[in-house]
Parts: C-alpha cells; structure tokens; sequence
C-alpha cells in the first residue's frame, strides 16, 4: 500500500465506480441501487458518501472487530476444512433484511465504535501471525468497501493468505469483475428465489444476484458455495425450494454446495418463530434429489446434515459435529479414498484441526 493510501487510513478514501449526472448529483455505479447524491449525502449503504464533488469510502482502514473462527462457519465446507479463518466487517449494507441476523454490525451508524488503524498489510500480517489460512471479509456485506476489501485482498496474496468473501451478491457488473477477481472463495447468500422475497424483505431485486452466481460459476475461479436462510412462511416452501435448486443445477451445476440454514428473530422479523430442523432436512433432501451432491443444515445439531458424502460412492468424506470434524477420508490429492472420485472443492493436504473455538483478536489502536 502506498503512503498516500496508509495516510488515509480511518478517513474518507476515494471510492470508485460513480459518475456525474447532468443535474448536479453524482450516481454511484457499485450496486444496482444507483444511489443519487448532493454533496454531504450518503448512499442507502452509508459507508459511501459524496465530499467535494466525488465518491468516497468513509469505512476505509476501520473495522467492528477482528475474531478468527473456523472456515466452516462462513459456511464454507469445501474450502481448506478445519482452519482458521481471519474475520472482518466494517459497517454499514446495501441492502435493508428485516431479518439481519448481523444486525448491529450491518445496520450500524455510529463509527466511533469501528476500530482504527487496520491496514491491510496489518490485517495480512495478523492472519499469518496467528495461523489462519485466510482472511475473510464478512458480517456486513464487503461489496460496500470494496477499496479496502481488494486492498487487503493484495497484501494477503503477498504473504500466501487466501481470501474468503461474505456477501449478497448484489453487485453491478464492473466492480463485480474487480471484486471477484482478487477473491478465493465466496459464500453467497441467496435469500429467497422469489421477486416478492427480496422487494418486500430486502427493498432490492434477486436478477443481480443469480447474475452474480452465474458469474462466478462460468467466468471466474472462485470456488463459492450457496447459503439460504429459511424463513417460516416467507421463504420455506417445499414449491420454492423446488425451483431454486433445480435453477442452480442448470445454471451452476450439481458441484456448487448449498446450506440451508435455520432462522432465529431478530432485527425488524421477532414475530416469526425458529425454524424448525424438519424444514432444513426437507429442503437438504429437495436439493439431493433434484441431483446437488453436496446440500447442508446449518445452525441446528444435525451430524447427517453437516457431513461430506461422496457422491459415487456415497461414503463420509468428512464427518463434522457442529464445526468440530470427526472423520476424515479425502486423499491429498482431494479424492474419496474409497472409490477415488475427486471432490469439488479447494484442499490442501490434510484437514485442519481448529474446531469451533472463536477467539477475538486486537490488530489495531480502538477509536477515540
């Protein structure tokens, strides 16, 4: 990072994709929502604001905390099972769920409580300094701070650190070529496969997303998995999971893994009730059936519904309680060691064993 950079860590960075509009106002060009500014407003997302008659990012080098947690809870079951995984949000969203379950991070406004002073070559160096294999941009959605999120994606490569991303998928399709081309991984929330879904719950469209899954699946190699948050009576349909997963076999095909995950109250949605585990195996067992080889529960105690299998031979591949793993039966070479079919995914050597264990971790000086 050069000095002009590090000198603006913790204050307003230029931001990119935006452009002039005849009336005065500047558009910003980073997520379909075209956010259209005077000077001194902010964007829906407000982390992207107009000062001096330009675009910036006022979340640049600041962070709501910094923990390491297992890679499978992103979730990501295929990439790098068992290690550490550094973990980062700022502030801020582009989208409004009434369901957020990151709530105080995603919805946050008051940026006196972000920490300061995180680089990206300090974060880089504190994923290497505490053994993770990856840095994750994550909590709130990275698209938003994408200045930063790249920023840090180059100094992680620098040190041999992968780069895992969280995220909507609400993206346009020139910051999205930048973005995706300086991740890893991804795991990308599909909230919903209904329009209705997203106008009403998300206040933005599901066609930018499943372009985005699209993308990543057909012009990149970014390995990415699917997390669904099922919702009773919004989202849960056996009709809706129906069509979703018969959409990503024939648009991303049966190797894409997808979670479905049980919801609990929170934010704006405290009238629903939890999801109830029988809907998750259901929805697990749409997906197998519609020929997904690898469809899981998530945030329930389901050992069947967490673990690997492969699909030739229809052994455990790798056997996981919570994001504990218990079994272990892929070659180095990333292959069942039964019958020897390769398993879709990004593996290095032999698993690691982090387990479920969430350590915070100070990387730099809390704002005044």
């Amino acid at each position: 990072m050069s000095p002009e950079v590090q000198e603006r860590v913790g204050e307003s960075f230029p931001g990119r994709y935006w452009h002039r509009l005849d009336d005065g106002r500047i558009q910003c060009d980073l997520c379909p929502r075209y956010c259209k500014l005077h000077d001194g407003q902010r964007g829906l997302c407000f982390v992207r604001a107009r000062e001096d008659d330009m675009m910036v990012l006022t979340t640049y080098g600041r962070s709501s905390g910094f923990c390491i947690d297992p890679i499978e809870k992103k979730p990501l079951n295929h990439f790098l099972p068992g290690t550490p995984v550094l973990s980062f949000g700022t502030a801020g969203c582009n989208l409004t769920c009434k369901f957020c379950q990151n709530w105080d991070i995603s919805k946050s406004r008051e940026f006196d409580k972000l920490q300061a002073q995180a680089s990206p070559e300090m974060i880089a160096d504190a994923a290497v300094r505490t053994g993770c294999k990856s840095v994750a941009v994550t909590y709130n959605d990275p698209v938003i701070f994408l200045e930063y999120a790249v920023d840090v994606a180059e100094a992680c490569r620098e040190r041999g650190v992968k780069m895992v991303a969280v995220t909507a998928g609400y993206i346009c399709a020139e910051p999205r070529a930048e973005f995706y081309r300086h991740m890893d991984a991804a795991n990308v929330d599909l909230k919903a496969f209904t329009e209705g879904f997203y106008k009403k719950l998300c206040t933005v469209g599901l066609a930018p997303v499943l372009e985005t899954l699209k993308y990543l699946k057909h012009e990149t190699g970014v390995w990415f998995e699917i997390t669904s948050l099922l919702i009773p009576g919004e989202n849960d349909s056996e009709a809706e999971i129906e069509e979703m997963t018969q959409w990503v076999m024939e648009n991303l095909g049966p190797d894409v893994p997808m979670h479905f995950t049980a919801f609990h109250p929170d934010w704006k949605m405290t009238d629903k009730p939890r999801t109830p585990a029988d809907t998750l195996v259901r929805a697990r067992l749409i997906a197998l059936k519609n020929g997904i080889r690898h469809a899981y529960t998530g945030n329930i105690r389901d050992l069947e519904g967490s673990s690997t299998y492969c699909h030739a031979c229809g052994g455990v591949l790798i056997g996981r309680e919570g994001y504990q793993l218990s079994t272990w039966n892929i070659s180095a070479g990333g292959a069942c060691n039964e019958c020897g079919t390769p398993v879709p995914g990004v593996f290095d050597g032999p698993p690691g064993d982090w387990g479920p264990k969430r350590r915070p971790v100070r990387i730099g000086p809390v704002a005044a």
